[in-house]
């Protein structure tokens, strides 16, 4: 059995991701913290733990390095990189890290997140944990750096064409997220009255924190990576991202694009190709890890479309750090991850 703990479990992150381990058949949960609750019973926050999860908030020390053999990090950006340091020092532990910090290098992260980086050497070492892209690499890695929600949907949707060297020009990514995204933390834009029957975007104009992440895989996929204009939203459900990116992509055949997709994703368990017209739903995968694509072309613009939809706390943070655990442990990739979605 593999011993876990989860470092900064009171999220919406970090609570998917106690429910994953907790019903992982190779997984053992040792240990939860909370700086502010340690000492109360998980399920006094969380209430659909009660008779299923009897675990309680504890404090965090390096020592959890010693006693586990993986540590995940499930705190906010700028948390994760002060506390690796000392995890890796204590002991032998693989480290994945949902937040930011170790998904761009030092100087990038600074000019974009407005701090200086507390472990640029642990960055030099971190995978990045996109599993449908970079196993071989994940499978090796003692720190994985997990993607980020809006990039899983949209590195997913857009990767196939990337590798084949059809992006042409600029890559448009309108993006909704549901309330969820946004932390557990209340803020005025999270508010019942503000965001209920509602869509507004944030952070427009290509500033969003994610966009740098973005273009470094896509310079990863192919010779001449396309900028990105990014326009992220929030939308009035709890849990999801919509991506719809449209490129002009040198394809005009509705089939060819649909081959291209499938061949790509041909035995990755996850990611899901939609009949040509059919289109993905948020509703669809809410629960589950996995990432539904559809496809158009628009012939009279000579654009492409794709669209995607993931879960953002489960394919966007929780089970996708699960499914690197898996790949770095030598276990089936989807160990503990084939659970169905929810729906209604």
């Amino acid at each position: 059995m593999i011993k876990a703990a989860v470092v900064g479990g009171s999220g919406y992150s970090g609570a998917e991701l106690v429910k994953i381990l907790a019903g992982h058949p190779g997984v053992e949960l040792s240990a939860v913290t909370s700086t502010s609750l340690a000492g109360k019973p998980i399920s006094e926050l969380y209430p659909h733990f009660t008779g299923a999860l009897d675990l309680t908030f504890s404090t965090y020390a390096a020592g959890l390095a010693v006693d586990n053999d993986v540590v995940f990090l499930a705190l906010p950006h700028g948390k994760a990189m002060e506390l690796a340091p000392g995890l890796k020092a204590a002991g032998s532990a693989k480290v994945i890290d949902i937040s930011g910090d170790f998904r761009l290098p030092a100087a990038v992260y600074e000019t974009w997140y407005k701090q200086k980086h507390a472990a640029p050497d642990l960055v030099d070492q971190a995978v990045y944990g996109l599993t449908e892209l970079n196993k071989d690499k994940i499978s090796k890695a003692d720190i994985v750096a997990n993607p980020g929600c809006y990039p899983t949907g949209v590195i997913l949707a857009a990767a196939p064409l990337l590798v084949a060297g059809l992006v042409e020009g600029p890559v448009v990514a309108n993006c909704i997220s549901g309330i969820s995204g946004a932390g557990r933390a209340l803020t005025e834009a999270t508010q019942f009255c503000r965001a209920a029957e509602n869509v507004s975007a944030y952070k427009v104009g290509g500033i969003h924190q994610h966009i740098p992440e973005i273009e470094r895989i896509f310079s990863e996929l192919t010779a001449k990576a396309p900028k990105m204009v990014f326009t992220p939203h929030l939308g009035s459900f709890s849990r999801g991202i919509y991506t719809t990116l449209t490129m002009a992509a040198g394809i005009s055949s509705l089939t060819a694009l649909n081959d291209l997709y499938k061949e790509f994703y041909a035995g990755k368990d996850f990611v899901k190709i939609l009949p040509a017209g059919d289109y993905p739903a948020v509703k669809s995968v809410a629960g589950s890890n996995y990432c539904h694509i559809g496809l158009a072309v628009d012939v009279r613009a000579d654009q492409v479309v794709v669209m995607s939809a993931i879960d953002n706390l489960v394919k966007g943070a929780a089970c996708q750090a699960v499914q690197n655990m898996n790949l770095m442990f030598g276990l089936d990739e989807t160990a503990g991850l084939k659970q169905v979605g929810l729906y209604p």
